[in-house]
């Protein structure tokens, strides 16, 4: 199965009604983001499906959602590794960390999990490394806090000063690459 039939198998599998607040439910199948609350938005399914491609999470792969708001993407990414990956989430605003864990218990999400990100700190240094890593925020720059998490082969995507870039491992060498312009709200945490 192709990279980006696996994403449409994903997007069909996890549907983003179920991760959505009810005022936002009759636009679940826009592709726009939708508000969450807390200045947080639920991402467009077109730039979820291109962050997923660049991404290639396989099965078994251990997964670092940053910014996982309600939930979707942490959903998404735990089908994508499935079977024996796992994907942890982290989230700053903990009455979201607490709606998209409960969005995860409601749909069936058992090897995936969303915790309150650390105030000050990106990502979650103590679980890493982590193969993949997915910012769904955008930073000034390439946090290397985050790159310290990747696993060697790893690769993360994040959006950095509106362009989305893939950031690859290998050993001490770290890539980045440019993929197109995209906006998102900002990466609250200490860079």
């Amino acid at each position: 199965m192709s990279e980006g039939s696996r994403i449409r198998a994903a997007m069909s599998a996890v549907d983003r009604r179920s991760f959505l607040p009810p005022d936002q439910l009759r636009f679940a199948h826009a592709d726009m983001p939708l508000r969450i609350g807390h200045g947080a938005t639920c991402s467009q399914p077109s730039t979820v499906a291109a962050m997923l491609e660049l991404l290639d999470p396989r099965p078994g792969d251990k997964v670092l959602d940053v910014g996982s708001g309600s939930g979707w993407t942490t959903a998404l990414l735990a089908h994508l590794v499935a079977p024996g990956g796992s994907v942890l989430g982290v989230e700053l605003v903990p009455a979201l960390v607490e709606t998209g864990a409960r969005n995860l218990e409601a749909a069936g999400i058992a090897h995936a999990s969303i915790e309150v990100a650390e105030h000050g700190r990106v990502g979650r240094a103590a679980a890493a490394p982590f193969d993949r890593i997915l910012v769904s925020a955008e930073a000034r720059h390439v946090p290397e806090g985050l790159v310290d998490q990747l696993a060697d082969g790893g690769r993360m995507v994040i959006p950095v000063r509106g362009h989305l870039l893939t950031v690859d491992r290998d050993g001490d060498e770290v890539r980045t690459q440019a993929h197109g312009s995209f906006s998102f709200v900002p990466l609250r945490a200490a860079e």
